[in-house]
């Protein structure tokens, strides 16, 4: 089971729901920014709202102590509310993927139940902003074609969104005009030097991600190890001060290694 394959979807056909397994109980969704929103320290700058098919979506438009964020909320004919919190640049980004999605699904023919692919994947890209993943998929099965966007991080469960296909243009249009009043920088990260991009390799069987985030408290590095056959992720954090402490301990041991087997190769 992959990060972006936890759950089934369905996708109703026109005018009905997208019914999607439950990602977790309310509580285990709140993300940061949520919980700044019950703390009262959340200021909320506009919102939208969409009716597409069966469902309500709103996009909200946020700012906290760590900067704009937009969040965005799923509302089902039926069932709990599912939300995503994205930085203003990873919003910026998911408005470009948008455009790409909606103009793929324009140049799809009908849609047929006869050759459709095991795990319905028309489209997948993934975004990338400080310890949080997004993963972006267009899928369909027999009840229809839709966006699935899924977020991944290191605190609570994956979850997850899906907007019916017959949505996409009207959905990044009413986050194009959010981003044309609110702009796409982060007003925080004005004075903080660019991150360097997330990197990762092999090593053998194993999966290794590296990628460098901030918040208030400061620049910091995650490392998560992925086992490929089960997908479980493993992490550590390790703040920018203690990168130098790392950098040498690892050099440290690799040299005694090289000096060891020196040492037996010479004897």
């Amino acid at each position: 089971m992959s990060d972006r394959d936890s759950t089934e979807e369905q996708p109703q056909g026109q005018g009905a729901d997208l019914v999607m397994e439950d990602s977790g109980s309310e509580p285990e969704l709140r993300s940061q920014e949520e919980e700044g929103d019950m703390r009262g320290d959340v200021q909320e700058l506009a919102t939208k709202t969409l009716h597409i098919q069966s469902k309500k979506y709103y996009l909200d438009v946020k700012q906290n102590r760590r900067g704009r964020f937009l969040k965005i909320a799923e509302v089902p004919g039926r069932g709990p509310k599912k939300r995503l919190t994205l930085r203003m640049p990873a919003a910026a980004e998911l408005r470009d993927y948008l455009t790409d999605f909606s103009e793929h699904y324009a140049q799809l023919g009908p849609a047929n139940p006869d050759n459709i692919k095991e795990d319905g994947r028309i489209k997948s890209e993934q975004i990338i902003s400080d310890n949080r993943r997004y993963y972006l998929d267009l899928k369909e099965n027999n009840r229809g074609r839709f966006l699935k966007i899924s977020q991944t991080g290191d605190r609570g469960p994956r979850i997850q969104i899906a907007v019916p296909a017959q949505g996409l243009v009207e959905f990044k249009n009413a986050l194009t005009e959010l981003l044309d009043e609110f702009g796409t920088d982060d007003p925080s990260d004005e004075s903080q030097t660019p991150l360097p991009k997330s990197s990762q390799f092999w090593v053998e069987n194993k999966h290794f991600f590296f990628d460098v985030g901030s918040n208030y408290r400061g620049t910091y590095m995650r490392i998560s190890e992925v086992q490929p056959r089960t997908q479980y992720r493993t992490s550590i954090t390790i703040p920018k001060k203690a990168w130098s402490r790392f950098r040498d301990t690892f050099t440290g041991y690799y040299s005694k290694t090289i000096s060891c087997s020196t040492v037996v190769r010479v004897t």
